[in-house]
């Protein structure tokens, strides 16, 4: 997979280059400034962009801006923003960004697990949505007890972007059970039906999101 990198840590872009490279990727292009990731892309046509969130000048959120202009420019490429911390509001707008397809949000230290980068690329470039479990459980707290234990669980893995199938082998149970879990949590929260995946992490996270203490 050909990959360009945006962090303003050299130290980062250097290490993340040299973990893609030992799996085999190749690392198309390097920025440490959002304003010289476009031309990059334009040059080099890699399969996958990855962003640090926070990036000059202001360290707030130039990677997700940016994050959108991407993708409103290029529709198809895939997009995965790292963050040194779990902040579910730049979950929420990444998805409402990119139209919540073929986008990630993942905390860095979670990158070196090798199992877990080579997953997570494979989804993006396959147009899932990757949700980091540590901003899913952040936001989720021990405020839903509407739920089963269970349909927590189910919550949880939807939150992550994971479909029906992906959450009946993460779960070791039947399609059709997790299906029967996924309406009663959407019929309890009052959430869209929706046959679309990934849309339907948008409204999971967004619901999430919006409930008190958050």
């Amino acid at each position: 997979m050909r990959l360009v990198l945006a962090d303003d840590s050299w130290l980062i872009r250097e290490g993340l280059a040299r973990l893609l490279t030992a799996h085999g990727h190749v690392v198309t292009g390097a920025a440490g400034s959002p304003d010289d990731v476009p031309a990059l892309i334009r040059a080099t046509a890699p399969d996958l962009v990855v962003l640090d969130i926070k990036m000059p000048p202001s360290f707030t959120d130039e990677g997700l801006r940016l994050a959108g202009e991407l993708r409103r420019a290029h529709p198809d490429l895939p997009l995965l923003l790292l963050s040194q911390y779990a902040e579910p509001g730049y979950a929420t707008a990444l998805l409402e960004l990119t139209g919540a397809r073929r986008c990630g949000y993942v905390l860095k230290d979670h990158l070196l697990d090798a199992a877990q980068l080579e997953s997570t690329l494979a989804r993006l470039v396959a147009g899932e949505v990757v949700i980091d479990a540590t901003v899913v459980e952040e936001v989720l707290g021990d405020r839903l007890g509407v739920l089963t234990r269970r349909e927590r669980e189910v919550l949880a893995l939807m939150a992550q972007g994971l479909t029906d199938r992906g959450i009946a082998e993460r779960l070791f149970v039947s399609l059709n059970t997790v299906g029967t879990h996924v309406q009663r949590v959407l019929h309890k929260l009052d959430l869209p039906d929706t046959a679309a995946d990934n849309r339907r992490v948008l409204a999971v996270l967004t619901y999430l999101d919006r409930l008190p203490g958050n």
